[in-house]
């Protein structure tokens, strides 16, 4: 039987890895770092692109001595296109266009479905996809209400790593990720928790800029009174609050670091306000957590526990005194993005599902 070859393509700031899989088995990952001079001569994000298409070439062929005509698909992580449901989408012009116009805002993020697509057509074989970006939007039209006409909840979260889980879970127990009802809680420096309801995320909290717990570098929701008059107290810019809101809160404003290794070795050292500070943002994701679970009246099938902060083993044996008494609770320590955009590949090629079109 011939193998499967599958690369996944996932851009940050200031990296791009890329992973080789063969029938499923991660065989070549690396981290392609790149220098903040190398980026400064292009203004904008998607000026990147030949730039680092060309840097994974380069590793392909020198490191792992592969050669693009060997891929039978190429899968780029998916940015900030327009709202989608979950799954695997083509990438088509529509969505080139989007991604090369940041049309939801601009992100390294947007070059993984645009690099994949360059790579398949150079490798005249291979079909290029994204798989559930973090816009993937399946929210009951209940959980968009917010109180306010002016204002509507968006779907922003850990899409990926969240749906990947889910249904690895499924597998591991011998069902239908289809079937069950689960909330997934991603813990990293966004925090998101999510009502999966068979097969769909129909609640999740806004983890970027929104509401929910806050997270190492995330303040979550806020009293908007209080809010409200920061913005216009003069004290702040636009840009300011929006830091303080995404990028400065959290960890970062309460314990001046966003490393939630650094705050655990605080507490166990005796450091008091580190301790409050950790156990607070335990008890409002327990309390996200909760709320989630009125989405299914209660009838929760298990609670997943996923990202960074999942490793911490203390932390997460606060988390489950809180939230077992709902549904049994299982970890999954990590997050491996490459294998998820993986997965999505191989079950799109075994008929498990199937792809959805960007319109």
């Amino acid at each position: 039987m011939t193998s499967i070859k599958v690369l996944t393509v996932n851009p940050g700031s200031t990296s791009t890895k890329i992973a080789v899989f063969v029938d499923e088995q991660n065989v070549f990952q690396k981290n392609i770092k790149h220098a903040v001079e190398e980026l400064a001569p292009f203004e904008r994000i998607a000026d990147q692109f030949a730039y680092r298409r060309d840097m994974i070439v380069k590793v392909l062929g020198e490191e792992a001595k592969m050669d693009l005509a060997d891929f039978d698909y190429i899968v780029g992580r998916g940015g900030l296109v327009k709202p989608v449901a979950s799954g695997i989408y083509p990438v088509n012009e529509a969505m080139k266009k989007d991604l090369s116009a940041g049309v939801l805002g601009e992100h390294a993020s947007n070059l993984g479905g645009l690099i994949a697509a360059d790579l398949a057509a150079l490798s005249g074989k291979a079909k290029a996809y994204i798989a559930d970006p973090v816009v993937v939007d399946e929210l009951d039209e209940l959980a968009r209400i917010t109180g306010h006409p002016a204002f509507e909840r968006v779907s922003i979260f850990h899409a990926l790593n969240q749906k990947a889980i889910a249904r690895t879970y499924a597998k591991e127990h011998g069902k239908r990720y289809e079937d069950l009802n689960l909330i997934v809680v991603h813990l990293g420096g966004g925090i998101s928790v999510g009502a999966h309801c068979k097969g769909r995320v129909v609640d999740v909290d806004n983890c970027l800029d929104g509401n929910g717990p806050f997270s190492p570098e995330r303040s979550g929701s806020l009293p908007s009174g209080a809010l409200v008059d920061a913005c216009f107290s003069g004290k702040y810019t636009k840009a300011q609050l929006k830091k303080m809101i995404c990028g400065q809160g959290g960890y970062v404003a309460y314990l001046g670091t966003n490393d939630a290794y650094e705050v655990e070795l605080r507490v166990k050292a005796g450091d008091r306000k580190a301790a409050l500070i950790e156990q607070a943002m335990i008890y409002q994701i327990a309390k996200e957590v909760g709320a989630q679970a009125t989405v299914f009246s209660g009838q929760v099938d298990a609670i997943l526990v996923t990202g960074g902060i999942a490793r911490g083993k203390d932390f997460v044996e606060d988390l489950k005194k809180r939230v077992s008494f709902l549904a049994p609770v299982f970890v999954y320590p990590g997050e491996d993005e490459m294998k998820a955009l993986a997965m999505n590949a191989y079950m799109l090629h075994r008929g498990e599902i199937e792809a959805k079109i960007y319109q």
